[in-house]
């Protein structure tokens, strides 16, 4: 009977390929705590760069729409 790959690396589960969680809490190395602060930071700068960028869209949005306004007026209101 073949087992899927969910099954092969499900530590929590043990099963007849995998064989369990060899050492406790500590089995795991240790990688949600090394790394999870690296993530964190790099989520942080994601959020910088992206209001960044939604500030100049608004910006270029807006300026847009102040131009079709202007066309819109000079053809429409002729003196």
């Amino acid at each position: 009977m073949e087992n899927s790959w969910a099954d092969q690396w499900d530590y929590n589960n043990p099963g007849p390929v995998g064989g369990g969680n060899k050492g406790g809490k500590n089995g795991g190395g240790g990688g949600a705590s090394k790394y999870g602060k690296k993530v964190g930071e790099g989520l942080g700068k994601t959020k910088v760069v992206a209001s960044k960028g939604l500030q100049k869209v608004k910006a270029g949005s807006s300026v847009g729409l102040q131009w079709i306004k202007d066309k819109y007026h000079k053809t429409t209101h002729k003196n």
